[in-house]
């Protein structure tokens, strides 16, 4: 009946559709719409909302965000229903190269565009202070003279930091490129009537199929630290768990869920909090739950991130807590699961003192938060990833770190990083030094901007990471973004909210197809020895035997992770 259907013209884009929707925090978005002609008929192939993303917005320019983020998106929609739905009609869904190119082009033109625009309001301004630049200039020297007395008190060799880079512009508008790129890829897998994972595989590794495909490990984020009053700790944003490598998926996930539960049980209110196993008998158990009870300031709310919100008095706190979870469930940290912290260095900078603020009241320079590092991983050897652990400026100290650690931790750049669009220069990754980098899909970034950027990083022995914004949709094509380009791990939050439990269901069903159908590769972590050099001697006992695998199919079975510093038992499941 399908004899002559392969005889037909190849389905071409035909109309595009934007609309504003909301995305899983009530604000608003951009929705793009595929419609393909397919023998000779109109036919919606798929949509694609994009998630919105915030840096860090104050009480005081709340109304001022909302009103530009609002603008961004109605000129989405604009750019969508007008200028990209002409420019792209009657081109093959399938030709991602061609159609990324030309909403580049596109956009590459408004930014010029706005920038005229503005050099002209500019020169405006100018003229107008010209003309009365008499009165303010006599003023301004009194001030001039006021500000000197204070600056010589404060200028001392401690203060003498890198500023702060100024913050990237957003283009108003920019979201119509990142959804129209991602809307196409999906219409091209449609098409091509294969997953999107494979798709962007496919244009990964030139039209080649990948006989075997890596899933990316997945960071849960368990708790999310406020950092306002009455807490004390300010250093750290998000804990998070990483399963082990010789799990599959879904048994990684069925324990975080344990191990969430029993952090909920523990920060019940006392009186609540009677029933259940504890570890009070013995030493280590009385250590943690002297942790536990110190903690207790919990809030019964769900973060936009999916998580407990939780407040702390100090960086041991959340790590104990972490700690007596899963050894009240019979789980030990650093063989049955491992830790990851999100430790936002950017929002700690006081500018004034030259200094990070870690907790109220307590700063510390650049080079002693590198030692503070050193000896929490020391002390806590459970860690096996740092996110943000300084600023992007401070690329002195993360070279420091990344020496000092990278052998036994990822050091991750996520603020510390930029725009995907932005990181590369000439064919180099502008970031410092470090472990990896978490990617987020956000404005004007292009499908083909992920994947050559992915590409330079493996050729770089950097990890890629990709990770969800703080203002997530139900779209999960993220998730067959990272399986696609082949991420090392993936930040979708925690395991609440339907924005975000909708992408863990979708990487449990891609591991389920990969295993199905025999093409789920054994993934093979470690961590990068960027001091190397001084260090050049290797002992067979820095990376140790794999576990045995005799209780997992062999779909499931993967190398073991291989960890310099981790004091683990002979005969630990995990190396």
């Amino acid at each position: 009946a399908n004899y002559f259907s392969k005889f037909s013209k190849a389905p071409v884009i035909c109309k595009l559709v934007g609309r504003k929707v909301l995305d899983g925090v009530g604000q608003p978005t951009l929705e793009v719409e595929i419609y393909c002609t397919v023998k000779n008929y109109e036919k919606m192939i798929c949509s694609t909302v994009m998630s919105s993303h915030s840096e860090n917005a104050l009480p005081e320019t709340a109304g001022a965000d909302e009103k530009e983020r609002n603008d961004s998106v109605n000129t989405a929609v604009e750019w969508v229903n007008e200028s990209l739905n002409a420019m792209l009609r009657d081109l093959k869904p399938t030709d991602q190269c061609k159609v990324d190119k030309m909403l580049g082009e596109y956009f590459t033109k408004q930014v010029e565009q706005k920038k005229e625009i503005q050099k002209q309001e500019e020169e405006e301004v100018e003229a107008t202070l010209a003309l009365t630049s008499c009165t303010p200039s006599a003023k301004a020297l009194p001030g001039g003279k006021k500000a000197a007395k204070p600056g010589k008190k404060v200028a001392v060799a401690e203060r003498a930091i890198p500023p702060a880079e100024p913050v990237e512009s957003v283009l108003c508008g920019s979201l119509a490129i990142g959804g129209t790129s991602l809307a196409i890829a999906k219409a091209g897998a449609t098409i091509s009537h294969i997953p999107l994972y494979l798709y962007i595989a496919r244009l990964k590794h030139d039209q080649d199929s990948p006989k075997e495909m890596t899933l990316p490990f997945p960071m849960v984020t368990l708790l999310n630290c406020e950092k306002i009053s009455p807490a004390k700790l300010k250093l750290v944003k998000e804990v998070m768990l990483i399963p082990p490598v010789h799990l599959s998926l879904k048994q990684g996930i069925e324990r975080v869920l344990d191990i969430q539960k029993e952090i909920m049980r523990l920060l019940e209110p006392p009186g609540k909090a009677q029933s259940g196993p504890q570890l009070a008998d013995s030493k280590k158990g009385k250590a943690h739950n002297a942790g536990k009870k110190a903690l207790l300031r919990a809030l019964k709310r769900i973060s936009h991130l999916g998580c407990l919100i939780t407040g702390c008095d100090s960086l041991e706190q959340p790590l104990l807590l972490m700690q007596t979870a899963c050894n009240n469930i019979g789980l030990e940290l650093g063989t049955d699961m491992y830790l990851a912290i999100n430790c936002a260095a950017h929002e700690l900078m006081d500018y004034v003192k030259g200094k990070y603020e870690i907790l109220t009241g307590m700063f510390k320079s650049p080079d002693e938060m590198v030692d503070m590092y050193v000896e929490l991983l020391n002390k806590f050897p459970f860690i096996i990833a740092l996110i943000d652990p300084l600023r992007k400026e401070d690329r002195q100290q993360w070279n420091n770190i990344c020496c000092a650690l990278g052998s036994k931790c990822y050091l991750v750049a996520e603020d510390a990083a930029t725009y995907i669009s932005k990181l590369k220069i000439d064919q180099n990754i502008n970031i410092p030094m470090c472990s990896g980098v978490v990617l987020k899909y956000i404005n004007q970034t292009k499908v083909s901007d992920l994947i050559e950027l992915t590409g330079l990083l493996d050729g770089q022995r950097r990890i890629t990471i990709l990770g969800s914004p703080d203002g997530e949709s139900s779209d999960d094509s993220l998730v067959d973004l990272a399986v696609g380009v082949g991420a090392r791990f993936i930040k979708l939050g925690g395991l609440s909210r339907g924005e975000r439990v909708t992408k863990y269901n979708r990487l449990l069903a891609i591991e389920e197809e990969l295993a199905k159908n025999r093409t789920l590769r054994e993934a093979n972590l470690e961590f990068i020895a960027f001091a190397e050099e001084s260090q050049p001697e290797k002992h067979p006992s820095d990376v140790l035997p794999p576990p045995k695998q005799d209780a997992l199919p062999p779909q499931f079975s993967q190398p073991a992770l291989q960890v310099r510093s981790l004091q683990l038992p002979e005969n630990s499941t995990l190396t």
